[in-house]
């Protein structure tokens, strides 16, 4: 399977990337988890290596489970302190359109 480029990705998902970056740079983070959903863990590498040229920082994948916006990762204590954001990303709408 060929690897998808930032550009095939963002035509596929609006992941909002630059709403993290502005939310990256407004906070100063220099460590991010990032939190995604199955069918979107095959883009993890080129998404953070997308953002990190965008804003410098540190990126960490979550690789375990990620079942909805209420399944938050449960870090070692010191790790948890060293992470400045946590982003959880999505792949299907919350609402039907109409």
């Amino acid at each position: 399977m060929k690897e998808k480029t930032i550009e095939s990705i963002k035509e596929e998902y609006d992941l909002e990337l630059e709403k993290i970056i502005s939310a990256v740079k407004k906070n100063k983070a220099k460590l991010i988890l990032l939190q995604f959903p199955d069918g979107l863990k095959p883009y993890a590498t080129t998404i953070v290596d997308y953002l990190s040229e965008k804003t410098k920082a540190e990126f960490v994948i979550w690789i375990g489970s990620c079942y909805g916006a209420c399944d938050t990762p449960v870090l070692p204590k010191k790790i948890e302190k060293e992470i400045d954001l946590v982003i959880q990303f999505g792949h299907s709408k919350m609402m039907p359109s109409y």
